[in-house]
């Protein structure tokens, strides 16, 4: 059997099994399940994803990829069982979305650069966002005139459309930054966008000192901080991922790496000062501070 005949057969067993732990005689825990109990399952696989792909694991990578996998086609059974659509329709609707956007590969577009493709890329994405809202709105059309009227406001202000909610929140900033950029609404240079980090990061400081509940209280005074403060950090996250798009840096992957650099060290620290007899929790912030410092050098 050549490699398309055997995915093809193990594909056909996944959804066999799949189809068999959804019977009534099946699994009592997997016939349970909805689409909303199951979503963030869907949503830990990917990390799972993310993590292995991360930390170079291929092995990991594998069974990772696998669970997601499963995770798609759990999602399918359950839209079967209601009639909606199942594992075909799904498998021809990426299908179909990936010729579409390959014009200059399954078209006649002639090939592109990988700067060329990406603007084609989002003009395509932009043209299908403007479509499905048409077709929202021709629905409600059928359910009387107010939900027309509704449905057509939607589709006039559809560039914020189709930015999932369930995303990470600086990844949908920097999305949603991104959209605004694509109407115009965006800084002319990277410049004006970190002055704009700047000065929310001034406000988050006004805030703060406003806020504080005595003028010598510690920041980290349990319960101090107001609804001004949290609102100021979220405008301060925003420019940051702002920042990050502006400058061409996917902000969700930096921040995972600063993470990591962060453990990193940290763990570092530990080690050292456990192999000299010390314990770190008791050193003073000056003997941690330079402790910080020897890891870093060590890099």
């Amino acid at each position: 059997m050549n490699r398309e005949l055997a995915a093809q057969s193990r594909m056909r067993e996944l959804l066999a099994i799949m189809e068999r732990l959804r019977a009534a005689d099946g699994c009592p825990w997997d016939r349970a399940q909805t689409f909303a109990s199951i979503a963030p399952y869907t949503i830990e696989e990917a990390y799972e994803v993310a993590d292995a792909v991360e930390r170079g694991d291929m092995g990991h990578l594998r069974d990772e990829l696998g669970d997601l996998l499963f995770q798609v086609v759990f999602h399918a059974q359950i839209a079967s069982e209601a009639n909606q659509f199942d594992f075909e329709a799904v498998a021809g609707a990426i299908c179909d979305k990936l010729l579409r956007r390959h014009p200059h590969v399954f078209g006649s577009s002639g090939p592109l650069t990988q700067a060329e493709q990406s603007v084609v890329w989002e003009d395509i994405k932009a043209a299908e966002r403007s479509a499905a809202n048409a077709e929202r709105s021709a629905a409600n059309a059928e359910h009387g005139a107010a939900n027309a009227e509704h449905g057509a406001a939607n589709a006039e202000r559809g560039h914020l459309d189709g930015v999932p909610q369930a995303l990470p929140a600086l990844m949908r900033a920097y999305k949603l930054s991104k959209r605004a950029a694509r109407a115009g609404f965006d800084f002319e240079h990277a410049g004006q966008t970190a002055d704009k980090v700047a000065e929310e990061l001034a406000e988050v400081r006004d805030a703060a000192a406003q806020s504080a509940p005595e003028k010598n209280a510690p920041a980290q005074t349990p319960g101090w901080a107001t609804p001004e403060i949290f609102e100021e950090i979220g405008d301060l996250l925003f420019a940051a991922a702002n920042l990050a798009r502006k400058l061409d840096v996917d902000a969700e992957a930096a921040l995972r790496s600063a993470n990591a650099k962060f453990e990193r060290r940290f763990r570092g620290m530990e080690s050292l000062a456990m192999r000299r007899g010390e314990i770190f929790a008791d050193l003073n912030l000056d003997a941690q501070e330079r402790l910080w410092q020897e890891v870093k050098r060590g890099e």
